[in-house]
C-alpha cells in the first residue's frame, strides 16, 4: 500500500518524508521535486520565510540513476534559518540564564492555531513544542512526497493542476474551457487566478490587509485528467475516494471545506438540475465509452471516478497569525493578553492550491495502485491497458441497434 509520513519542526534543522510503496521503474530527479518547492513557495501576500529558504531536495534513499528502485524514498530538505534558532531549537538541554533565546517561551497563545490545545493535550509549558510541528511549514514535504506521485500519475496519463476561485472575499471568473495546461496559466499569475482583473483586485487588498496587520483566506480548485473510470469502490465507507480525498485535504493546514463538483450547491437544487446526463461516447475508453453532459459531480459518482474531470475545491480559513494580534490568555498565569506573533504571511491561498494538489496526487496514486497494482512502472501499465482493454471489449461484445 502506498503511503507516506512526515517529520521536522519549523525551525528545526531539516524536514523529512518517507514514500513507501511506489513502484520501480517511475522516471525521478530531485528537478522533478525541486520545481514543486518552488511553486509551493510563490504566491503574492506570503511572508518572509519564503526570502530566506529556497527549498531543494536531498534524496536518501529509494532512488538510484535517476529511478525509483521499489524500496522506501526518503526525501530531505534543509532548514536554512536553522542557524538562527539552534539554541531556541536544540534537541539537547542546556544552562541558560532569563535573557537568552531558551528562555523566551510562548505562552500567549494564538487565537485559531494548535497552540493551546496542543499545550493542555500534550501538557506541555511552552507553546513552540506545539506550534512548531503545527506549522504549515510541515508541507514542504507532503508537497515532495506529492512530487513523487505525479511523476507516478503522469507515467499513466494522469494531470493535476489548479488555480484559486475566491481570495479574501474576491471571485475569480472562471474561463468556460480550462487550459490545455492549467498550472502553467495559473502559475504566471502573482496569486494564481485566471481572472487579470480579479488578480488586480485581490493583490490590492492583500496591501490594505497587510498594512492593517490582518490575513485574508480563499478557495482553490483542484482538477485531475486522465484517471479512468473505476477508482474508488462503493462497497466500504473507508474505500469511496471522495470521502479518502476529502480527510487527506482537510489535514492541510488551515484547511476548513472541500467540495467535489457542485458541493454544497447540490443541496440548493432540483435533481434534474445536479445530476448528470449520460450519454454514448464510442471511442472514449476511459469512461467506458460514455461521457457526462455535465460534470456536476465533480468527476465522482458513488465513491468511484467515473473518467470525467476530477474537480474539487478546497477552502482555507485566514492564516492564525496576525501582525494586530487577538486577545488571549497567557497560559503560565491565566492573566488575559494579546496573542504572540510569529513570523507569517498575510495570505497562503497560492499555495495551498499547489499543497492540495500534492494531497490530491497521492490519493489519487493510491487509488490507481490498488486498481492496478504492481511491483513496478511497466506492471502497473500493463495492468491498466490491460482494464482499459476489457472495456473497449464490453462495447464490441454489444449488439448492434
Amino acid at each position: 500500500m502506498l503511503r507516506f509520513t512526515t517529520a521536522g519542526e519549523s525551525h528545526g534543522p531539516s524536514l523529512i518524508a518517507i514514500l513507501e510503496g511506489m513502484p520501480a521503474g517511475v522516471p525521478l530527479l530531485a528537478d522533478d521535486v525541486n520545481t514543486q518547492l518552488a511553486r509551493r513557495q510563490q504566491g503574492y501576500g506570503r511572508g518572509r520565510r519564503m526570502q530566506i529558504e529556497t527549498d531543494r531536495v536531498e534524496f536518501q534513499s529509494g532512488v538510484r540513476a535517476g529511478e525509483t528502485i521499489g524500496s522506501p524514498i526518503a526525501m530531505l530538505v534543509q532548514n536554512k534559518d536553522w542557524k538562527n534558532w539552534i539554541e531556541i531549537m536544540d534537541p539537547a538541554p542546556r544552562e541558560s540564564d532569563d535573557t537568552s533565546p531558551r528562555k523566551r517561551v510562548v505562552t500567549r497563545v494564538r487565537p485559531g492555531h494548535a497552540d493551546l490545545t496542543g499545550v493542555l493535550k500534550y501538557d506541555r509549558e511552552d507553546a513552540r513544542d506545539i506550534l512548531e510541528r503545527a506549522s504549515a511549514r510541515e508541507t514542504t514535504v507532503r508537497v515532495a512526497a506529492g512530487a513523487v506521485c505525479r511523476r507516478f500519475l503522469e507515467a499513466l496519463g494522469v494531470h493535476i493542476g489548479s488555480h484559486v476561485v475566491h481570495l479574501g472575499g474576491i471571485d475569480a471568473q472562471t474561463p468556460d474551457t480550462l487550459p490545455a495546461d492549467l498550472n502553467a496559466v495559473s502559475d504566471a499569475s502573482a496569486v494564481r487566478m485566471l481572472d487579470a482583473e480579479a488578480e488586480a483586485r485581490v493583490i490590492a487588498h492583500i496591501d490594505e490587509i497587510k498594512r492593517a496587520g490582518n490575513t485574508l483566506g480563499g478557495i482553490c480548485e483542484v482538477v485531475v485528467t486522465g484517471l479512468p473510470v473505476g477508482l474508488g469502490s462503493h462497497v466500504s465507507w473507508d474505500r469511496k475516494l471522495d470521502g479518502r480525498l476529502g480527510q487527506a485535504l482537510l489535514s492541510i493546514q488551515a484547511v476548513k471545506g472541500v467540495e467535489i463538483g457542485l458541493g454544497f450547491e447540490t443541496a440548493r437544487r432540483t435533481g434534474a438540475e445536479v445530476h448528470d446526463e449520460i450519454e454514448p461516447a464510442p471511442g472514449r475508453t476511459i469512461a467506458g465509452h460514455v461521457r457526462r453532459r455535465s460534470n456536476r459531480a465533480g468527476g465522482l459518482e458513488g465513491g468511484m471516478t467515473t473518467g470525467e474531470p476530477l474537480v474539487i475545491r478546497v477552502a482555507m480559513k485566514p492564516i492564525a497569525t496576525l501582525m494586530k494580534p487577538l486577545a488571549t490568555v497567557d497560559v503560565a498565569t491565566g492573566a488575559v493578553a494579546s496573542a504572540a506573533a510569529e513570523r507569517s504571511d498575510v495570505t497562503a491561498v497560492p499555495a495551498m492550491g499547489v499543497i492540495a494538489e500534492a494531497m490530491t496526487a497521492f490519493v489519487c496514486a493510491q487509488a490507481m495502485l490498488e486498481k492496478f497494482g504492481g511491483d513496478s512502472l511497466v506492471e502497473v501499465q500493463r495492468n491498466l491497458a490491460a482494464y482499459l482493454a476489457r472495456l473497449d471489449e464490453r462495447v464490441a461484445g454489444r449488439p448492434e441497434t
